[in-house]
Order: C-alpha cells, then structure tokens, then sequence
C-alpha cells in the first residue's frame, strides 16, 4: 500500500489499512472478495470482507466519491432509507507510482437483494409489481425532503423483504442533489426517468427470460407513476370539509398511518364563516409502525414485518386478559415468552436465510395454513418444526456472513402462548 493513501471517514476501521488498495479494484485476490449478487452500475462495484462484515467498493473519481460520501450522511441524518457510508480512499497508487481511481466504500445493508437477484429465483409475475411499489415510496420519502435522485431506477436501489412486500434502499446517490423543497417540474422529472429506466429494465429481465412474457413492463413502470401519485397526494395534499366533519381529520391521519407515515404537523385552517375546515400535513415521516415496535420491545424492523409482530402482539394481549396492564410490560413479556424462543428456535445454521422478524412474519403465515389444512389450532413448537423443514431450509441465504452450523431444533420451555392462534 502507497504512503500517501488517504482515508476519509467518520470513524476508521483500522482494517481498511490492510486491504490491497494499490491494486486495481478488478484484480483484487479472490481470498478478499465476498460472492455476493450485484446489480449493474456504471463504475466497478466488488464486494469486500472487511473485520466480519462486508463492504461495497466502488471505483469513481475523487469528487464523485467525496459528494456522494456526503449526500449519503446527509440522508442517514434525514431517515431516508440508504447504505451505510463508511470511508472515501483517495490518492491511491501502483506500486509502480502510477495513479489509480478513488473509492467509495460502504456496507453491505444486510438482507438486501438487488433487483436481479431478486428475479433470478423465479418470483411470482407479482414481484415486478411490489418491487415498483417499494421504489415509489422511497421516491416519496426522498421527494419530501427535498432531494433530487436524477437517476431513479431499480438497479441503482437495494430492497429487503417486508412482510410479502419490500422494503426500498436507495444505494445510489451519485446524481442527487439536495434541495430545500422541490417543484413539480423536478420532481415529474424523477418520475419520467423512473418510468423510463424501469421499462428498460423489465424488458432486459424478459429478454433474458428472468421475468414471465405475460408481464407488461410498460405496464408496470406506468405504475410507479400512479403509486407516487397516490401517496404524494395522501402524505401532501390539501383537503376541504365542514366542520362538522371533524372526524375526517382523525380519519386523515389513520389513512396515514396506515400507509406507515407519521404526522409530526398538521396545518388546520378555517374560513371566514368558521364553516370549513382546511388540513394539510406539514412534516411527514416514515416509519409509524416500525418506531412502535422499537419503542415498545427493541425490536427492530422493517414497516410491514412490525405492523404483522404488533398484530400477533395485539392477538397476544387480547387472548391471555392483560388489556388492563401497560401496554409497554406486556410488549416486553410477549417479545420474552413469544418472539425471543422463536428466534432461538432456529438453527444457527439457516438464521442466515431471512431477518428475525421476517422469519417470524412467515412462521405466523405458515401457523395459520397449517392450521386451516388441518382444522385445528396448531401448537407453536410444531408450526416452527414445520416452517423450518418445509419452508426455511430451501431457501437460499439472504445474509452476508452465516455462523457455524448447530444441532436439531428445539423450542425454549418458556414458550406459553401456543393456545391462541396468532393473526394472519
């Protein structure tokens, strides 16, 4: 390694000292090099073991490396879904002396799958559809912040299961800009680029025969239009109603909500006769669900797998009388006696396969078949054998590193909830 190497970064990993930045990134040894799926991207991008994780290292100039460093720590502060930064490598050189590009180095955001990946396993014809779904509500929450992507598509974005649906990462900044608000002129140009570059997406899956001919992907990129539209409006727009109607606002904010927004204000204005009643949120943040769950056991997940743990969480309360206690006790008590055991459960060598709360949003799906194939309410010890066996084992890993192999399953004593039947 050159001496005149530099490394920018908030905190160092002294092991980036060690890793063979005087070669070009194309030749680094193999024993170095994490196989993980990738998507396309314009520079050269290879994944990287680094003190038991895994990085991504992607080759640019100096500048691009530094803005794009800084754009991604600039959204983390904002709560936008994105990769970890971790360091800009500069004033790399050959042994030789000769110059080499700098680099942008970030983490490998665990569970997540490029777009590719996630065709190459033959999905349902559906897939195509959540994905753009996912990628509108990232657009969204970008969008609302005040930031420019220029180059929306599915390869330059990283998605990771969500409760049957998917959760969007933006992994690309390259091209974004941040501003204080943007027009509508900016922000139908993401929108037009987006339709675009997803178009040509889908019809290279299909070509490649990764995607099913009856897929529309003309079809499908138009939808991104719409779902941004629709949430846009939801999360925006400006609403009239009487004021005997009050309940509308309640009603505004549940709708919210229930797209996994929260309302940090509303703007509530009323005409002159005092007759009319006018909303309109003003700060709109991601995350409603998933933020209750952390608040309430620690856990945390993506916005659909901690609707679906509130839902068993609320089944819980219900079915064993604790209405009455603190919300926040029993949380604790059912993420003890009803998640934790579930989790440790699983062998160590498939706890790799999916996240926990994944894991636990499918096991409550597969209780629930079980229970309908068989007419009666499945225990869940036996639920957990039988999602593991049948289910979890021939799936392919979705985690980077996977911890050493252990013996056969056995659920923890302390599991009690097994006679009420958890929500679907």
């Amino acid at each position: 390694m050159s001496g005149s190497l530099n490394i920018t970064a908030a905190t160092v990993d002294p092991a980036l000292l060690d890793l063979p930045w005087n070669l070009p990134l194309e030749v680094w040894p193999e024993d170095t090099i994490a196989a993980l799926p990738k998507g396309i991207s314009r520079h050269l991008v290879r994944f990287v073991n680094l003190s038991g994780y895994v990085v991504a290292i992607k080759e640019t100039s100096a500048e691009l490396a530094r803005k794009e460093y800084d754009m991604l720590r600039t959204l983390q502060r904002l709560d936008i879904p994105c990769v970890d930064p971790i360091a800009v490598i500069t004033n790399r050189t050959t042994t030789e002396g000769e110059d080499l590009e700098s680099s942008l180095v970030t983490r490998h955001l665990k569970f997540s799958l490029p777009y590719r990946a996630l065709f190459s396993q033959t999905l349902r014809p559906d897939t195509a559809t959540r994905l753009v779904d996912a990628l509108a509500v990232l657009l969204v929450r970008l969008h609302v912040v005040g930031f420019f992507w220029g180059d929306v598509s599915l390869s330059n974005t990283l998605f990771r299961r969500d409760a049957g649906a998917f959760a969007a990462y933006l992994v690309d900044a390259e091209t974004g800009q941040l501003y204080d608000g943007l027009s509508n002129g900016q922000r139908e140009n993401d929108l037009e680029i987006a339709r675009v570059n997803i178009a040509g997406e889908l019809f290279d899956l299909q070509a490649g025969g990764k995607m099913a001919e009856e897929v529309d992907p003309i079809a499908i990129s138009d939808g991104i239009v719409n779902q941004y539209r629709t949430l846009w409006k939801e999360l925006t727009g400006s609403e009239q109603f009487d004021s005997s109607e009050r309940w509308r606002i309640n009603d505004r904010v549940q709708r919210l909500n229930d797209l996994g927004f929260d309302i940090e204000e509303l703007a509530i204005k009323t005409d002159e006769t005092g007759t009319k009643v006018r909303i309109q949120p003003k700060v709109v943040d991601a995350g409603h669900h998933s933020r209750r769950l952390l608040r309430l056991t620690g856990l945390d997940a993506q916005e659909n797998q901690a609707r679906r743990l509130l839902n068993d969480l609320d089944s819980y309360t219900a079915s064993f009388g604790k209405q009455d206690l603190d919300e926040e006790v029993v949380a604790h008590e059912w993420a003890q006696r009803v998640f934790e055991p579930v989790i440790r459960a699983i062998p160590k060598e498939l706890k790799g396969r999916l996240e926990p709360a994944e894991i636990f949003h499918q096991l409550l799906d597969h209780r629930w078949y079980m229970s309908q194939n068989m007419g009666r309410d499945i225990p869940l010890a036996e639920a957990v054998s039988s999602y593991v066996e049948n289910v979890l084992r021939h799936r392919r890993d979705e985690a980077t590193v996977i911890d050493p192999p252990t013996g056969a399953i056995t659920l923890p004593v302390d599991v009690v909830a097994d006679d009420w039947r958890s929500t679907v």
